[in-house]
Formats: C-alpha cells, sequence, structure tokens
C-alpha cells in the first residue's frame, strides 16, 4: 500500500494526460547505430473495483495497449510497400510481478498472432522487424481486473523491457492502481415540454463510485451546432464552434478545487445554462468530469484557445442519499425532439418532340425550421427516388443517382448528404430522351416514407410531366 497522497498524485497525473488529449512525443533521432527504440503504452491505469457491464464470462477489453516507436515515419516504396528499418531477433519481456494479490493478468492478447511465451506473470515475446513510427510495430494488449484480493488502494507496476542486437531499447513503467476516484455522471433527460430555442438548465454532477477520493476535479461539456454556452462562469474555459464546421462542437471546461470523498455524490451550485438554436433539432450534449488537480488544470488551459469566463463562480455541493442507479459512466442527451423539418421535392412541366432530349430539374429545399442533422449516424445520407415519366430514357444521370433495381421503389435512387442546413436547396438535373410522345407523360420525385420530425408530408413530392395537355 503506498501512501494516500502519492496515490492522488498517481490519479491525478493519469486524468490530467486523458484531459490534454494527447501524448508528447520526442522528435525522432538522426538513424544510428545501434537503432534507438522506445516501448510506448499508457503511464497508468486505474482500475476499477466495479465489474463493468457486458455478458458474464466475457473477457473485457484491454486497458494497456504496448507497442513500439522507432525512428521516422513509414513511407511506402513505389510499389506501395513499406519495408521495415530493422530485421533480427528481439526479446521484449513484460514483467508484472508487483501485480501478485492486486489483480489479475491477462496476456493472452500480447504478441498478436504470435502470442507471447509465459510463466506466471511475467510474459516474453519474440520478434524480429521494426518499422519507423508507431504505426506497425504493435504488441498487443493487457487485461486487468479486480480480484476478491484487490482493495483500494492496492498498488503495483508493470516493467516493460526489451533487448535485442544493434538495438538500444528504452523501456517502460505502467504504474497500477486500484479503487482510484472513479466518476459517474448523472444523468440527464430533456425537460418535459422543451422547445427548439428554450435553455436547458442542466443539473450536472458526479459521483464518486471508487474506494478512494481526490483533490481538484474538471468539468468538460460538448454541444453540437444547434446548442451553445451563453454563461461565462468564473472558474470555466470556452471554446466557440467554428461557425463554418456543420460537424463541430462548443466546449466548455470548468475546473473546481478542494477534495471529493470516495463513494459519494456531487453537484453543480446552480444547473449549467445550454441555450438551443431555432434549427436545432437532436442536437447532441455530452459531459464529463474528471479528478484533475486544479492547478494543473488551469495551466494547461492557459496553453490552449480558450477564453476565460469573467463570471461569478460555479462550487461543487455534495449530494446526500444520492440513488446510485442515477449516474452513468458517459452522460449524453440528444434535444431538443419535438422541433420539425419541411423538405420539399419539385418538378417540372415540359413540352417535347419525339427524338429530342430535354434537361429536366427535380428541386430539394428544407423550409426548416429545423435542420436534419442525422449526427447519430455519422452524416449518413438520405435518399429519394424518382420515377421517369412513360416513354423517355434517362440519358445524363446526377452523380448521386443510381438506377434502381428489380423490385425497387422507382427507377432512380438518389442521395443527399447530412446534414442538411434549414435553408438547404439543390437541384437534380436528368437528361430525358422523349422515345414516344404520351400527352401528359406524368412521373415524380419522391421520398418512400415519411421521416420522424418531417413537418409538411404534402410535398414531400413532386410532379414530372412532359407535353401537358391544357397548355399553350
Amino acid at each position: 500500500m503506498i501512501p494516500l497522497a502519492a496515490v492522488r498524485r498517481t490519479v491525478s497525473a493519469l486524468a490530467l494526460a486523458a484531459l490534454a488529449g494527447a501524448a508528447l512525443v520526442s522528435p525522432a533521432h538522426a538513424q544510428e547505430e545501434p537503432l534507438p527504440v522506445s516501448v510506448t503504452g499508457p503511464d497508468r491505469v486505474n482500475l476499477s473495483l466495479q465489474p463493468e457491464p457486458g455478458e458474464p464470462g466475457e473477457p473485457g477489453e484491454p486497458q494497456i495497449e504496448l507497442g513500439l516507436r522507432a525512428p521516422g515515419e513509414p513511407v511506402p516504396d513505389e510499389d506501395g510497400i513499406t519495408w521495415p528499418i530493422h530485421t533480427g531477433e528481439y526479446t521484449v519481456t513484460v514483467d508484472a510481478s508487483s501485480l501478485a494479490g492486486v489483480a489479475a493478468v491477462d496476456f493472452s492478447r500480447l504478441g498478436g498472432w504470435r502470442g507471447c511465451s509465459v510463466d506466471g506473470l511475467v510474459a516474453t515475446c519474440s520478434r524480429d522487424e521494426i518499422y519507423a513510427g508507431r504505426d506497425y510495430n504493435d504488441l498487443g494488449g493487457i487485461r486487468l481486473d479486480a480480484t476478491d484480493e484487490s482493495a483500494a488502494g492496492d498498488f503495483g507496476t508493470i516493467e516493460i523491457t526489451a533487448a535485442g542486437e544493434g538495438l538500444a531499447f528504452t523501456g517502460h513503467t505502467v504504474d497500477v492502481l486500484v479503487g482510484g476516484p472513479e466518476l459517474l455522471m448523472k444523468r440527464l433527460t430533456e425537460p418535459e415540454g422543451f422547445r427548439a430555442g428554450d435553455t436547458f438548465r442542466a443539473p450536472l454532477g458526479f459521483r464518486n463510485a471508487g474506494g478512494l477520493g481526490g483533490d481538484g476535479v474538471v468539468l468538460r461539456i460538448f454541444g453540437s451546432r444547434g446548442l451553445s454556452f451563453p454563461s461565462a462562469f468564473g472558474n470555466c474555459w470556452y471554446d466557440p464552434r467554428d461557425p463554418d464546421d456543420v460537424f463541430g462542437r462548443s466546449t466548455a471546461l470548468c475546473v473546481f478545487d478542494g477534495e471529493f470523498a470516495g463513494g459519494t455524490a456531487y453537484g453543480l451550485s446552480a444547473p449549467f445554462p445550454i441555450e438551443t438554436a431555432g434549427f436545432a433539432l437532436h442536437d447532441v450534449m455530452s459531459y464529463g468530469f474528471s479528478a484533475v488537480p486544479a492547478e494543473q488544470a488551469r495551466e494547461l488551459l492557459a496553453e490552449g484557445d480558450y477564453r476565460a469566463g469573467d463570471g461569478p463562480e460555479l462550487e461543487l455541493v455534495r449530494v446526500p442519499d444520492a440513488d446510485p442507479a442515477d449516474y452513468t459512466r458517459y452522460a449524453e442527451t440528444d434535444f431538443p425532439t419535438t422541433n420539425t423539418f419541411d423538405l420539399d421535392l419539385t418538378g417540372e412541366r415540359l413540352r417535347a418532340r419525339k427524338g429530342s432530349t430535354v434537361s429536366v430539374d427535380i428541386g430539394f429545399t428544407n423550409h426548416g425550421p429545423a435542420w436534419l442533422a442525422l449526427l447519430r449516424s455519422g452524416g449518413e445520407p438520405i435518399g429519394f427516388w424518382v420515377d421517369l415519366p412513360p416513354g423517355t430514357t434517362a440519358t445524363t444521370v446526377p452523380e448521386s443517382c443510381r438506377p434502381g433495381w428489380e423490385g425497387a421503389e422507382g427507377d432512380y435512387l438518389c442521395f443527399i448528404d447530412t446534414p442538411i442546413l434549414e435553408d438547404a436547396s439543390r437541384t437534380f438535373t436528368f437528361g430525358l430522351r422523349v422515345d414516344e410522345v404520351i400527352k401528359n407523360a406524368t412521373g415524380r420525385a419522391f421520398f418512400a416514407y415519411t421521416m420522424p420530425n418531417e413537418g409538411n408530408p404534402a410535398n414531400d413530392s413532386g410532379t414530372i410531366v412532359l407535353n401537358p395537355t391544357g397548355e399553350h
């Protein structure tokens, strides 16, 4: 067992590294003999005493992924082949002996398809190639699990060393702490009757499900295009969304001093306001608390592009008798859910002689007020169908359209990329050859079904009429 202060420093450094978002990498050395190679992997693992969700008996994912980093970056030759910069046998030794009685160690995914020889809590892996950079030098993963003997505050290390002729290895150490601070977030739901343009006053909070407390917390909040953070709390920093990036998100980070205890819940001294735009629909908001010393967090934020708030400060307030069922590992919600968009398809009425080719424009417009983002599906396109007027053949087809198939809804299926902004419009132009003149030859463009949140299904189709009667 190590002193509580040292445990807190270990966990805080782990969370601070996650807050930074990327590890610092030393510049590559000029190639020399022996070849300098470093072992890569996480510096620390906070091993939860809480069982992970999943199928009983199913192994969890490795918390530790190991690899090697060599000078330079991999560059394929003219044939597209990437060659190693070193060939020759070397060994990697992973020594987890100090985790005896602390955690169970699973080496089964270490070494990839080659595997590694295992003797108790020591694994030895033999390899014979090293590539430039990191991408092609994976060593595999290690899974750790708490056991009946594990207790909060138990601590150990995993030492990774390597050796081989013509190679100068820099080893790596992974610190493992059991039952450190484990912050679960309060679940959020859209308020009843909430509408686009309203402000969601989010009751954010966390419960420390770990066995140990900590000193200092950072709150990070994200919001997609239709969400913004209007307040400027004095202990928060803000990074607004790039207005030209429809997939961009606004970010706010708030730093809190003071200790928090294990097994205890905390909430903000005031709800965090999140404004919604008039076009907002199923926008995504997520948040998370991390155990990070406040002083270190402020230093990190001062180096970035965040704008410091100048209003009153938020505080953390202990929440007595909190229900553990109200907290989750990942907290996010989509709102508002009741806004509507109006997708409109229009066709044309044209006269054409037999054998002639005419251009037919199919118009698409979103009259709003909402955008159609489909953020959860990663911007998956939506599609509409086109039936050609009888007696015609398509000679040119828009790039985003393709022929239908046997039993399909129409002759052509056309795709519209999402997000579709609240005022989006687009034209799809078909070239049609008139093989036979038919009065009132009618085709159409149409959606095969009414989408959720469609506010005006009546204009979800448009007609294409060739040689209409009654026109002069």
